[in-house]
This record gives C-alpha cells, sequence and structure tokens, in this order.
C-alpha cells in the first residue's frame, strides 16, 4: 500500500517536471539574461518568500553567493527571509504583510532585480514587496503555481507552474531556480577562464 501511494509521488512529479521541461526553458533562459545583466551592471538580487518558498528563496541565494557546483565570483544575491530581528521587528511595530517591503525599501535600488516566491501567487507580504520593487524602479520575477493569480498579473516577469498541489510547484520551483542558477554560474565561469 504505501509503496504506490510512493510510487505515485514520484510519477505525478516527474510528469510536472518533464511537462516544464518542454515549457520552462526559454523563460527561464530569458530570467537568467535579465539576473546576468542585473549582476554585470553592479546589481544585486533580492529573494524572499514564506514557508517552503523561504527556505528556496534562501537556498538560490546561497548557490549564487558562494556556488552551485564550481567556485567562481561571489555574487549579490540577499534572502530577506534570513534576519529573525528584522522580520520580528517589521511583524511587530507594523504588519506582517509589510516584513519584505519595507527590506526592499530599504536595500533595493533601481537596476535591481526583486524575485519573489510564492506557490499560491496570493501571499499578500510577497505581493506587497513586488509592488515596492516596482516604484523603485526593480525588475520584479515570481516564481508561483497556476497561472492567473495576483503576483504573476503583477511581476515583469512570471513563472507559472501547472499545478495546483504545493508540494509538485515546490519541486518545479526547485528545479527551475537550480537551472537559473546554473546558466548565471556558466556565465561568469566562462567570463573568468
Amino acid at each position: 500500500m504505501e509503496d504506490k501511494i510512493v510510487s505515485e509521488f514520484f510519477e505525478e512529479s516527474s510528469a510536472l517536471l518533464s511537462q516544464c521541461s518542454e515549457e520552462l526553458p526559454s523563460l527561464l533562459c530569458r530570467i537568467a539574461e535579465e539576473t546576468i545583466s542585473c549582476f554585470e551592471k553592479g546589481g544585486k538580487l533580492l529573494v524572499f518568500g514564506n514557508g517552503g518558498s523561504a527556505s528556496q528563496a534562501q537556498h538560490f541565494a546561497s548557490e549564487l553567493v558562494n556556488k552551485l557546483a564550481v567556485y567562481r565570483k561571489p555574487l549579490p544575491a540577499i534572502a530577506l527571509t534570513t534576519d529573525s530581528s528584522i522580520l520580528t521587528s517589521i511583524g511587530n511595530d507594523s504588519d506582517f504583510s509589510d516584513i519584505f517591503s519595507r527590506q526592499v525599501e530599504a536595500l533595493g535600488q533601481k537596476g535591481d532585480v526583486a524575485w519573489g516566491i510564492s506557490t499560491s501567487g496570493n501571499s499578500e507580504n510577497v505581493i506587497k514587496a513586488v509592488n515596492t520593487a516596482k516604484k523603485t524602479g526593480l525588475l520584479t520575477i515570481c516564481f508561483t503555481g497556476q497561472v492567473g493569480n495576483k503576483l504573476s498579473n503583477i511581476a515583469d516577469i512570471s513563472l507559472n507552474v501547472p499545478s495546483e498541489n504545493t508540494a509538485r510547484i515546490q519541486e518545479v520551483h526547485l528545479c527551475s531556480g537550480h537551472a537559473l542558477c546554473e546558466l548565471v554560474e556558466a556565465h561568469f565561469l566562462s567570463k573568468n577562464s
């Protein structure tokens, strides 16, 4: 019984990943080009999300600052999910919906990239941060689930996973984030060789 459940889990995941492998490559290449351009002009990447998306934001920032596979020039990526003092002070003194937008307002500059991750695409604090980023002149990217959510309607570039299952969406986000980091890393490695 449990074996069947586990097999179905892998089958669903691989089917969605396979579908996305046909639909997302050109979009991921575009996101990589924009991210590379940002870094080459001296800008930085601000990445954020809630729950599992928060952990992915931290994961992707670490891949860019340190490395995905090969040591190279560190790249300026900041996960806005990591400073508990900032998060709790904003949540306490203002509102939880402001925890990312206040940081974007403090750290974001024209030419930077803001990358919001939300499986539902309707996380109020992510939406607010993307709106703040747009007003500040940042390019905005989002990773979400199904098309038609609030976040994908406001971001400059939106990667939408055609699923309503949170775990499946996160799996595609992880694979897509790794592909993005690999493209960026390959570019900067080729420049230094």
